[in-house]
């Protein structure tokens, strides 16, 4: 991490384990997939209202199919609130298998029942400390196109960039986290932004897997390579889990 900067960008947020940790007082903060952003911004506006509406849900094989089915019902999906879209989503997450999120080429949530005996549905303390962080701060939420949500980033910010990884093999990829997918094109177009960034001032640091590809991208002189080992708990095969290699650019010191 730079040692001082101005406003923290990280615009593929997922679960948001960097912001979290470091916590900036000024960010702006943005994902590609529509229901994470609203589960973040009901987080933040409506923390109680959503505690109360967990805790009508049930760890059961037959209810979980239920909810998960309900964006296969237009209609009937469109009804729901945003509390009840949110409460949907981290229900689903606590349940699934592996706690993945996946959808289908159609946008359906399409992950298994986990079969946990006591998942940790309702957990008030983390969603009160999230509702507070992004509440007391100046935090924008977005939900648009990476580079979009960039255009406002200048000279001494630090922005953060966790991208869906290159796959590391032909079977390897996993697309399946957004119905639009990222593929190597996506991955060119997000290293020409990077250079405009730097070309601005802005502190940038970048995570992807360790490939010919990505190391070849970012071979210019003015990006750093810090090769790290990572544990990666999903794999269709279990003996394939554990630790895998990444790779970190940066074009700080």
């Amino acid at each position: 991490m730079p040692e001082k900067y101005n406003k923290y960008y990280e615009v593929f947020l997922g679960g948001g384990a960097v912001l979290f940790t470091i916590q900036p007082s000024r960010a702006v903060i943005n994902d590609s997939n529509k229901e994470l952003v609203n589960c973040y911004k009901v987080i933040r506006d409506h923390a109680d209202d959503l505690i109360e509406e967990l805790k009508k849900h049930k760890n059961d094989k037959d209810y979980f199919y239920e909810i998960r089915g309900l964006d296969r019902n237009t209609k009937k999906y469109s009804k729901l609130s945003s509390i009840q879209r949110a409460s949907r989503i981290i229900y689903l997450n606590k349940t699934c298998y592996n706690g993945l999120f996946r959808v289908n080429s159609q946008g359906e949530f399409n992950v298994p029942y986990g079969k946990y005996k006591n998942p940790d549905i309702v957990n008030e303390a983390v969603i009160k400390a999230v509702s507070k962080y992004l509440s007391d701060n100046i935090i924008d939420i977005l939900n648009q196109d990476f580079a979009e949500a960039l255009t406002s980033a200048t000279k001494g910010d630090f922005v953060y960039l966790d991208p869906p990884y290159d796959p590391v093999s032909d079977t390897a990829s996993f697309t399946g986290y957004d119905i639009n997918g990222f593929n190597k094109e996506d991955q060119k177009r997000l290293k020409e932004l990077v250079d405009q960034l730097h070309e601005k001032g802005c502190k940038i640091l970048l995570s992807n897997s360790y490939t010919d590809f990505i190391r070849d991208l970012y071979k210019d002189t003015y990006y750093k390579h810090i090769k790290i080992s990572a544990i990666r708990s999903i794999n269709s095969h279990a003996n394939k889990r554990g630790k895998v290699d990444e790779i970190l650019v940066k074009n700080y010191e």
